[in-house]
């Protein structure tokens, strides 16, 4: 009993939310999420916007100019310029979104992280939630 009540927590826990959402008219904190994805260059921002948009895995994709980042990599000091994806969708996708960026991101290990939403602009984020297609 105890393994199957851990089991359904999340499902149940989404259902009260989304309830509560409907019955009061509110916005739920972390409802949605920002993605943060980095790139190479522009051409691959592009490309995979253009992929996550087309798979409806977002409602809104900035493609953030070039940045100067620097990072380990395999005990090397690297610096680079890279290309950031603000990323605003479902928090129910993020881990969709995360494992087909991964299949068609060019680099080894892709940075994807997101943040919750905790609050905003109800009338935006309503227009995510219906852009984004429910799971």
């Amino acid at each position: 009993v105890v393994t199957l009540s851990l089991l359904m927590y999340p499902v149940l826990r989404s259902l009260a939310l989304q309830l509560h959402s409907a019955i009061t008219g509110s916005y739920v904190a972390g409802t949605h999420s920002i993605a943060f994805i980095n790139c190479l260059n522009e051409q691959i921002a592009k490309d995979i916007a253009r992929a996550i948009m087309d798979k409806k895995l977002a409602a809104y994709v900035n493609i953030l100019p070039k940045s100067l980042a620097l990072y380990f990599w395999k005990g090397e000091l690297e610096e680079t310029t890279e290309i950031l994806l603000l990323v605003k969708t479902r928090t129910s996708k993020i881990g969709e979104l995360s494992n087909y960026v991964r299949s068609i991101h060019p680099f080894e290990i892709p940075e994807i992280i997101s943040l919750p939403i905790d609050q905003g602009n109800p009338l935006y984020l309503k227009w995510i939630e219906e852009s984004v297609p429910r799971d």
